[in-house]
């Protein structure tokens, strides 16, 4: 396959969905441990020293840019693959899940997709934005992310949406975890049953780890 064809073949695209996919796995990993360390109950003392890093430091902030294009890399091959699959097949973007077939989740990429566009934006609108127009876009002096936290998750709707944003990425990385290694070439049964039992539990942890978080502030777990 030709590098021009990564943006036009079927193959291509879902290349691009698979590498965008892992990459950003990768990020849900840091992100969560980042996040976690809310719950030391130090009054935000560890999380706060861990965004101030991440946010005035040059090179976390070359690679956001790379997060943010990967994002929207990720979200424009879905897109076009969704619409491309509808046209030919009548059916979404789907890869075979082995001899049970295709589970509701791999038949609903584009929705579960479209509810964690949604959420995202959300999310980004509540601490990112604020954030970085605060420094003025550059490296300039930070909002306190943890005091952001406590007031936005003080809500009630607003933490049932992000429990919602949360409970769909978990089902989007059920089948989107897996199916990025079998574009990528992975067809060995044994690390395919390796693969899933991976996919399972980094999907119901890394999901249920995010969405205990507003729960916690809310509840009063942490303060």
């Amino acid at each position: 396959m030709k590098w021009s064809e990564l943006f036009t073949s079927s193959i291509g695209k879902k290349w691009v969905m698979a590498l965008t996919g892992i990459f950003l796995i990768l990020f849900l990993v840091i992100h969560v441990g980042l996040n976690a360390t809310i719950w030391a109950n130090d009054g935000g003392k560890m999380f706060e020293a861990g965004a101030h890093f991440m946010g005035s430091n040059i090179v976390p902030r070359i690679l956001e840019i790379g997060l943010m294009a990967g994002i929207l890399l990720h979200i424009i091959q879905g897109l076009m693959l969704e619409f491309q699959n509808r046209s030919k097949r009548k059916k979404g973007y789907a890869v075979s899940m082995g001899t049970k077939g295709s589970r509701w989740y791999s038949l609903s990429m584009g929705l579960l997709g479209t509810l964690i566009l949604l959420f995202l934006i959300m999310h980004l609108a509540h601490f990112w934005v604020p954030n970085r127009s605060n420094q003025g876009w550059l490296l300039g002096p930070e909002i306190s992310l943890y005091d952001k936290m406590k007031e936005v998750f003080s809500v009630n709707w607003v933490v049932a949406l992000y429990v919602l944003g949360c409970f769909s990425l978990a089902w989007h990385l059920l089948h989107g975890f897996q199916s990025a290694f079998r574009t990528m070439g992975v067809s060995n049964k044994k690390y395919l049953s390796l693969l899933n039992t991976v996919g399972i539990g980094f999907s119901v942890i890394v999901s249920l780890a995010f969405a205990l978080m507003p729960v916690s502030f809310y509840l009063g777990w942490v303060k």
